[in-house]
């Protein structure tokens, strides 16, 4: 990583190779002369040293010898087959187009529902499911911790009667659906399953994405609820529920979207993630699951921040770790288990308040490098998103930008249109590199979990976001309307989410509290507490009290009965 504390100066004399294996060729080391050398004693550079947005540091030139050693047949390959760097379909975005995804929740099930059919409307191609923090942490919205919070970070689902009105006039079996859910994770797909069951859809044929990554909780996101192995359990449970019932249905989006906004850099964003990708993969061998058969149900979700070439160079860089260690660490046999499928979302933490409108513009970038590096799904950030949940027209604008990279940029004709660039080549090699390095480190610990316990990927990631805020209060890093080209401007109209909302939901709590069977909801709460005394898949229990109209403090806090809670050491 690059050093952000080093004053900037001025150069006149060309870059010293970063690499001791680096051997320029002769017409590098004429050009170097005759043409750089004279450039630079009348044009000096503007600063010293180029790096990413990460600290990465960036050569002025790249040539064959950044790249000795590289084989483009056993690192660069062909779409769709092994490495997969180059994509994990054979004609990738000519053949299907991404899934446009837009993040929506807000309010009460029944605010959202209209969101969720105007996007679709718009050309929209999955949903996105974004919950609220009670929702998240595993309350009622009638809880009193739930006060102030209900329905403003995202929608207020406490009941299966919720999540019917969530998906009303929506058929679950021929619509992809994402849930940005974790620590409730288990029960949240309980009551998606009840409703898409209600609607007569086929378990066998639908089709989505729970989030369920409880270790970027711990790691990133601090939204858990239970300690480390039972939330883990309640993990490899969906994965063993989800092979026998719902194959088509991913039972995890390993995120390092969230790593990545508490202010990793870019191979710490990798690492973590694919990191966690092998923890999860090791606790479901463990439990006695079929590699095989649960791995093609694991997805991952990466972040898209402002570099550029960074960017698409990770996400290149990941299929070929995850192919390696698929196939070398865990002798898989099966292709769909080697091939790192991913959704994007760009960066939400690389939004300013400050010039909202510029915002779009990030986004714009931020999307085309997801499209460059071969994204299977892309939800585009809003242009409001600094200030407040998106309003209906930030919204539209920013499935519009999906929409124009993917029908006028052209950048969907061919497949990896960067390959084989020196450039892009070299930092994908490097941030491999650098990715393995902390994979390395963390299974020296004992994995993920124990590294989690011990604070180390918290305090990389401390420092990395320390380091990046210095960068930017020195202006060694710029960004604009913040910490340069600053204007004054007018604050944008934005969502308003009033107290109302949560008087709606305290009122239909009452009333479902009121109709249901409150003996047989007792019974199914009891039966679940006492499985999870035990060892038993609790996601039948689970279902079992949601259909009953179990809410879901009650269901969550039966479990917090017998696991307990978490509460993170802290890091020194």
């Amino acid at each position: 990583m690059g050093d952000h504390s080093k004053e900037t100066t001025q150069t006149v004399t060309p870059a010293e190779p970063t690499s001791p294996h680096r051997k320029p060729s002769a017409k590098e080391k004429s050009w170097e002369e005759n043409s750089l050398r004279p450039t630079l004693e009348k044009n000096p550079e503007r600063q010293a040293e180029f790096t990413t947005v990460s600290g990465f540091p960036i050569q002025r030139l790249y040539t064959p010898a950044d790249l000795s050693g590289w084989d483009p047949d056993r690192d660069l390959g062909y779409p769709g087959e092994p490495p997969y760097t180059r994509g994990i379909h054979s004609t990738m975005h000519r053949g299907r187009l991404w899934t446009m995804r837009q993040f929506a929740g807000f309010g009460a099930a029944e605010d959202t529902n209209q969101r969720f059919r105007y996007l679709l409307a718009q050309g929209q191609t999955g949903l996105s499911t974004a919950f609220d923090l009670p929702t998240l942490m595993g309350y009622d919205s009638d809880h009193p911790l739930s006060e102030g919070e209900v329905g403003k970070c995202g929608v207020a689902i406490s009941s299966l009667a919720d999540m019917e009105v969530l998906f009303d006039r929506i058929p679950l079996a021929n619509v992809t659906t994402s849930m940005t859910i974790n620590s409730p994770a288990a029960v949240i797909w309980a009551m998606y399953l009840a409703v898409a069951e209600k609607q007569g859809a086929d378990w066998k044929k639908i089709s989505g994405t729970l989030q369920n990554d409880i270790l970027k909780e711990y790691i990133a996101q601090k939204e858990y609820i239970y300690p480390p192995e039972p939330s883990m359990r309640l993990v490899i449970d969906t994965f063993e529920f989800g092979v026998k019932n719902t194959p088509k249905f991913n039972t995890i989006s390993i995120s390092g979207y969230h790593i990545r906004e508490a202010g990793s850099t870019a191979i710490q964003e990798l690492a973590f993630t694919l990191r966690d990708g092998l923890e999860y993969v090791e606790w479901g061998m463990r439990r006695g699951l079929e590699l095989d058969e649960f791995v093609p149900q694991l997805s991952f979700f990466f972040n898209a921040h402002n570099d550029f070439f960074e960017e698409i160079a990770k996400y290149r860089a990941a299929r070929r770790i995850w192919h390696k260690a698929m196939v070398e660490r865990y002798e898989s046999q099966n292709p769909r288990s080697w091939a790192l499928r991913f959704h994007t979302q760009t960066a939400g933490c690389s939004l300013t308040a400050q010039q909202p409108y510029n915002n779009v513009v990030r986004t714009a970038i931020q999307a085309l490098a997801a499209v460059l590096g071969g994204t299977q799904s892309l939800h585009t950030n809003s242009l409001d998103e600094a200030w407040a949940l998106p309003t209906e027209f930030a919204a539209t604008i920013a499935l519009r930008t999906q929409q124009i990279i993917a029908h006028e940029s052209g950048v969907t004709n061919t497949v990896d249109a960067l390959g084989g660039s020196y450039f892009v080549e070299a930092l994908t090699n490097e941030i491999q590199r650098g990715a393995w390095d902390y994979i390395e480190k963390i299974d020296a610990l004992g994995g993920m979990v124990k590294a989690i316990e011990r604070g180390y990927p918290q305090r990389e990631i401390s420092e990395a976001s320390y380091r990046y805020q210095v960068a930017i209060d020195k202006k060694e890093k710029i960004i604009v309307g913040v910490n340069d080209f600053v204007t004054q401007e007018k604050p944008l109209d934005t969502l308003q989410i009033d107290e109302s909302v949560a008087h709606r939901q305290g009122e239909r709590l009452s009333k479902l509290r009121s109709e249901r069977s409150n003996d047989e909801v007792a019974r199914r709460l009891g039966a679940l507490r006492k499985a999870a005394q035990g060892s038993e898949n609790l996601m039948p229990y689970i279902f079992d009290a949601v259909k009953s109209y179990a809410t879901l403090g009650e269901i969550c806090d039966a479990m917090r009965e017998v696991f307990g809670t978490y509460e993170e050491i802290a890091i020194t």
